[in-house]
């Protein structure tokens, strides 16, 4: 793979209960295990929701592009992640489920494309095979 932008992210403190900043500044975020996990949960964000962010958001723009191609409208599209961490025999594991909402379209029609996405997204693709990830689509 040829590098096109490579994003730099670094951890301080104590992992889950400390600090992430990027390389550019634009990230600064004080982290916190959340309390379901045992933590202090609170105004600190965690590793789950940071992955969320980023799946939602490159499978959105992964949607966009295929829609693109199929020459098909999309207005008011949105994509949701919720990424679970549990246990998984003796380590811990991810699951992630993805909705996309595709206002407008016919339910055989959101289907395909958020199936195409799923093709197409570097997150799903690198989870594929890895991490259980349920893909669905709503058209209303």
């Amino acid at each position: 793979m040829e590098a096109l932008y490579t994003a730099v992210a670094t951890s301080r403190g104590d992992g889950r209960n400390g600090e992430v900043t990027s390389s550019d500044g634009v990230i600064d975020e004080q982290l916190a295990i959340p309390k379901e996990m045992g933590g202090p949960g609170g105004e600190r964000t965690n590793p789950e929701q940071l992955f969320a962010a980023g799946y939602s958001a490159c499978f959105h723009s992964a949607l966009q592009a295929v829609a693109r191609q199929s020459k098909v409208a999309l207005n008011g599209t949105t994509v949701t992640a919720e990424v679970s961490i549990g246990k998984d025999g003796d380590a811990f594991g991810l699951a992630v489920k993805l909705e996309a909402t595709l206002p407008g379209l016919e339910q055989g029609r959101a289907d395909e494309l958020v199936a195409l996405a799923h093709q197409l997204c570097p997150y799903s693709r690198a989870t594929r095979g890895n991490i259980e990830v349920e893909v669905t689509a709503k058209t209303s």
